[in-house]
């Protein structure tokens, strides 16, 4: 329920109780109600423009025209990463050996690799190379916990894209009937482009270090910084300057205000979960609030949260039977401060990351330690494609 449908119920509710204790209400009461009124009003119609120019600044993307003279901005363009004989000329050894130079000693990258400028940001000194980045791809993957589990996309920043292309529903049509697509009225979604720096904090002894050992460290760098802060990214991005988190999404199922850690409050945010998305979604929370239901048990003293410690040490924890995430970028329940939110049940997949991965390396001497700092620049955004299925939990202060 978003904030509009929430004045909507208040002004029926306030409405209803004009309509019925009118004869009741008191001088002062009625003064609150036309305050509380007018406050009302005066926040619906601010929402209603803020909708209304944000369905013109949509219509002008979609349209294909530039938003106040913006320029687009684009870190890689894999299109015309090719040489004269069609080959990709990041993927060389010859640009390999250039860019470890450059990343190792500061030497300039060579000309060639410089001549067709696909970046518009300053940051990026050198792009990097194909081989490497296949394995930053390939290594987020498998070391991120939630980042593996929500949908990526790259579609290009500032587009307005159908909700329908990135979630597709399937309808029946009867015989000789065309599909009802152009029906389809879940709106649009827009990505931007922010951008996400990460140092690699470590010194790189060139003397001894092999192509294949610089490539390796460098990814092992590269990876562990930036999937931590997309994962932050993901459940509680902001979307000023980063991505929109899932826990700060404006679509949802549902808030659930949990005072306690008890079994009642879980029943309730289980039964907020459409029967819809019931197969797929999954708890999120932080290890703490986790272990604060172990031990607990339903009203037939069965446990309510387990643990399957299967092997290789890689436990896998259940709530209500339901597969728990683990994240640490949620509040620990204990000490989460009233109005936080701790947990969440959510499919993943319904969750788009935007980013081509093109992943730009830049090196500059820090001029308070006159250290040789290296940075790695990527582009991305994500948002909540499908809140339907997302039931939050927020913590209140007990009565």
């Amino acid at each position: 329920m978003n904030r509009r449908k929430e004045i909507e119920a208040r002004l029926a509710q306030i409405k209803t109780e004009l309509e019925t204790r009118a004869a009741e209400l008191t001088a002062e009461e009625l003064a609150a109600l036309e305050k509380e009124v007018g406050e009302l009003q005066t926040e619906r119609a601010a929402i209603d423009a803020a909708i209304e120019k944000r369905n013109t600044l949509l219509a002008t993307i979609a349209a294909g025209e530039q938003v106040d003279g913006a320029e687009p901005t684009v870190l890689r363009a894999f299109d015309k990463d090719k040489d004269d004989k069609g080959e990709d000329k990041y993927g060389t050894m010859a640009y390999r050996k250039a860019f470890m130079e450059y990343v190792t000693r500061g030497a300039a990258i060579p000309a060639e690799y410089r001549e067709n400028q696909n970046t518009k940001t300053t940051d990026v000194g050198a792009v990097v190379p194909t081989t490497i980045l296949d394995k930053i791809v390939s290594k987020m993957e498998s070391v991120g916990g939630i980042y593996a589990l929500v949908t990526k996309t790259a579609y290009k920043g500032g587009v307005s894209i159908p909700k329908q292309t990135l979630k597709p529903v399937a309808t029946w049509v009867a015989e000789g009937a065309g599909s009802d697509k152009q029906k389809y009225t879940g709106g649009n979604i827009t990505f931007a482009y922010h951008k996400l720096r990460c140092a690699v904090s470590v010194s790189f002894e060139t003397d001894t270090m092999s192509i294949a050992a610089f490539e390796t460290l460098l990814v092992n760098n590269i990876v562990e910084a930036m999937v931590k802060a997309l994962e932050k990214a993901i459940v509680a991005g902001t979307g000023t300057g980063q991505p929109t988190g899932i826990i700060t999404s404006t679509e949802y199922a549902e808030i659930v205000e949990v005072a306690a850690q008890d079994y009642d409050s879980l029943v309730r945010a289980e039964a907020a979960v459409p029967e819809a998305y019931e197969t797929t979604a999954k708890w999120c929370m932080s290890k703490k609030t986790f272990m604060g239901y172990v031990g607990m048990t339903d009203k037939q003293g069965q446990p309510i949260a387990r643990v399957n410690y299967g092997v290789n040490g890689k436990p896998e924890r259940y709530l209500l039977g339901r597969e728990v995430v683990l994240t640490e970028h949620l509040p620990n329940f204990s000490t989460a401060n009233a109005n936080d939110k701790f947990a969440f049940i959510f499919d993943f997949a319904n969750y788009d990351l935007n980013t081509n991965y093109a992943i730009g390396i830049k090196k500059y001497e820090d001029n308070d330690s006159d250290d040789q700092i290296t940075k790695g620049i990527m582009l991305a955004d994500g948002k909540v494609v499908d809140g339907n299925g997302l039931v939050i939990l927020k913590k209140i202060e007990a009565a």
